[in-house]
């Protein structure tokens, strides 16, 4: 039997729930955004080349780090306003351009001796659930930035409007807007079983996951699950049921989750795509050392689809 949809306020997965304001009626508030950028109550969300500024919490765990912004933003770095937190103004501030980022840190403010740049995935499992979202949500904004300063119609010259959170086009004024891959993420069953695949884009070899793939042009998302499943295994879906969604800015998906029940067992792979795909029980998945795999990562949808189908016993 599958799990019911678990209530999602109490439980978000892990890189959503941010705690921000998005406050998007002020973005286009001249005069409020330059009073919060010089605001010495503002902070900001260092982003470097895809990489989040970190630091150690008392307990040795990874802690996001966050800098007064006012003197990061006059340094003339690429920024975008993303919201409030408790009534503070927070700013996106975009180093990828400095060679050495810590230095172009403290060059305006101290910098601690256990400060870094690193991979939010390594360390979003750890961090306080809402410091997680609010660099998710620089990392992906910023990541967009930096891709996007020519027109995609005209290739002119873009530049920031809306404080940071669109792009408009110098010539033919077209508006550009943050884009969002959105991409299913399925757990197939049948019975007492699940299907995992072991997929060629995987640097973990030994990694069994959901299976999962993007929406095309004209297509729902329940459709997608059942073509992908069946592209990438062969395995016919039939019922399709969501579970949650997770914003995923590695670099710019949002992460669709769903149950899905098998209509049929036998596995033909789709050799481009997986190395392997199989069925397992829940005592298997529950040691998953004893078969020689590992299981996706624990701040992933894939894991929390795992998990909750295993409790649903």
């Amino acid at each position: 039997m599958l799990p019911s949809r678990p209530n999602l306020i109490s439980r978000p997965n892990i890189l959503s729930g941010s705690p921000l304001d998005r406050a998007s009626n002020r973005r286009g508030d001249h005069d409020w955004i330059a009073r919060r950028m010089v605001d010495p109550g503002s902070i900001a969300v260092p982003v470097w080349r895809s990489t989040s500024l970190l630091g150690v919490a008392p307990d040795g765990a990874p802690a996001a780090i966050w800098p007064a912004a006012p003197a990061l933003l006059a340094a003339d770095h690429p920024w975008a306003f993303l919201g409030l937190w408790q009534d503070r103004a927070v700013f996106a501030v975009d180093l990828s351009a400095a060679e050495e980022p810590l230095a172009a840190l403290s060059s305006t403010a101290p910098v601690e001796a256990d400060w870094r740049f690193g991979d939010l995935r390594g360390a979003a499992a750890t961090l306080a659930p809402e410091a997680a979202a609010i660099l998710a949500h620089a990392r992906g904004l910023m990541h967009w930035r930096a891709r996007h300063g020519f027109c995609g119609v005209c290739g002119t010259a873009c530049t920031p409007d809306q404080a940071g959170n669109i792009v408009v086009c110098g010539a033919c004024q077209t508006h550009h807007f943050p884009r969002t891959d959105p991409a299913v993420i399925m757990l197939v069953s049948k019975g007492d079983k699940v299907l995992l695949g072991n997929a060629n884009r995987f640097p973990n070899t030994t990694m069994y996951s959901t299976l999962a793939g993007f929406l095309e042009p004209g297509e729902s998302l329940e459709e997608t699950v059942v073509r992908e499943v069946l592209e990438e295994t062969g395995v016919a879906v039939g019922n399709v049921t969501y579970h949650s969604s997770q914003p995923w800015p590695f670099p710019a998906s949002l992460m669709v989750g769903f149950f899905a029940e098998a209509l049929s067992e036998d596995i033909t792979i789709d050799p481009e795509e997986m190395r392997d795909a199989r069925w397992f029980d829940r005592a298997e998945l529950r040691d998953p050392q004893s078969l020689g795999i590992d299981l996706p990562g624990p701040i992933s949808i894939a894991r929390r689809l795992i998990e909750d189908w295993l409790a649903s016993a």
